[in-house]
């Protein structure tokens, strides 16, 4: 399974690059998590838009210093030379970055019409804010995106930091968030590469694409990892995605790996480090918390505790319903609850979680999978190894 295309998505994108009406055209900044499928997606417009019209730009890859900013987008640019601050060594960072604003600004397409750069992280440049001059790196770009001819299409991981940095942004700026994958999406990938069967094959697939679904979330880099798993051992006649999530999950499995990277990416990210580790650690173990219930737990003042909560929040690790937190991924949480102990989890425990969690979040007219509940005294289920 690949993480599917997303055609309505697109074309959504698409027409806000061209605009319509008496709102002309925008700037759409698309707001997703790790392996929600971003970059597959500007990657994917590139190509739509064509190659020598558009040009993708990791940010977070590049964004080292603004001099060496300046010179990646300029090495790769399909656009023809810009002439600004093209000299052998730049006078400076801020001046660095003023000629990276103009190369977005004023760069031209062929018959000049206007570029289209696709900006994957885009709040990565805040990287930049240790240089002199360069306090308000992000809003500098936004107004100079805002008043460009040229078109534009942001990404990130930090919805919330998103949505305060463009509050007062101007109206050209359009937050589309990311949705989760449908059952549909994910049954049409998994069909795909797959010989035409009959009626069985069907149903077969159809109920791994309702499972995936259930499982994952929605969230494609999980659905891929889960569908792939499970399609690649068959047991009891089907594929199993349940066996599939214990094996990706145990230490050293690729969704273990993932939920990891995701995990201390935005812990660094965030402020007080440890002690937002120990609410997570809480939640973890329960779900949803009041500031009231948490502070008790962590042994911190409430006004501690609630800041604290609202470092996690500002990097989406968690999220607040009336006045209740509780995570923000599920998955990650299942992955907290197995992996943040002084000791890696067992195949039992595994299995025991994994069993917690397919049953916590399988709907309510899906059969139980005849899943019964690991027994101490004996392994009811194993754990399928990945190669």
């Amino acid at each position: 399974m690949m993480i599917p295309e997303r055609p309505a998505l697109e074309r959504r994108v698409l027409a806000a690059l061209e605009g319509s009406g008496e709102t002309g055209p925008r700037i759409p900044v698309l707001l997703g998590g790790c392996g929600s499928g971003r970059t597959s997606l500007l990657l994917r417009l590139r190509d739509l838009i064509g190659r020598s019209a558009a040009q993708y730009i990791d940010i977070e890859r590049i964004a080292t210093t603004p001099e060496r900013f300046l010179k990646s987008i300029r090495d790769v640019s399909p656009f023809p030379a810009h002439p600004y601050g093209v000299g052998p060594t730049a006078a400076g960072a801020r001046e660095a970055f003023d000629a990276s604003l103009a190369v977005l600004d004023t760069a031209r397409a062929a018959g000049d019409a206007p570029a289209t750069f696709l900006l994957d992280e885009f709040l990565e440049l805040r990287t930049f804010e240790s240089f002199p001059g360069l306090r308000s790196v992000l809003r500098d770009m936004v107004g100079a995106l805002g008043s460009s001819g040229n078109r534009f299409v942001l990404t990130t991981r930090y919805a919330a930091r998103a949505h305060r940095l463009l509050r007062d942004a101007p109206q050209q700026f359009e937050i589309i968030h990311v949705a989760p994958l449908s059952v549909a999406e994910i049954r049409a990938t998994i069909a795909h590469g797959h010989d035409e069967g009959g009626g069985e094959d069907d149903r077969m697939r159809d109920e791994l694409a309702r499972l995936v679904h259930a499982l994952s979330d929605g969230r494609p880099a999980y659905a891929r990892l889960i569908a792939e798993a499970a399609s690649s051992v068959e047991m009891r006649g089907t594929s199993d995605p349940v066996s599939a999530l214990a094996a990706l999950l145990a230490p050293g499995g690729a969704l273990s790996n993932a939920c990891r990277f995701s995990y201390e990416l935005r812990l660094h990210r965030a402020r007080g480090y440890g002690a937002l580790k120990g609410i997570l650690d809480i939640l973890a173990a329960e779900e949803p918390l009041t500031l009231t219930e948490i502070a008790l737990r962590l042994q911190r003042t409430p006004g501690s505790t609630k800041d604290y909560l609202s470092w996690l929040e500002d990097v989406d690790l968690i999220v607040s319903r009336q006045k209740r937190y509780s995570f923000a991924d599920p998955i990650l949480r299942l992955w907290v609850r197995l992996h943040c102990h002084s000791t890696p989890p067992t195949e039992e425990q595994t299995a025991r979680e994994v069993h917690a969690y397919v049953l916590s979040h399988l709907p309510a007219s899906e059969p139980a999978l005849a899943l019964a509940a690991p027994a101490d005294s004996e392994k009811s289920w194993g754990i399928i190894e990945i190669d």
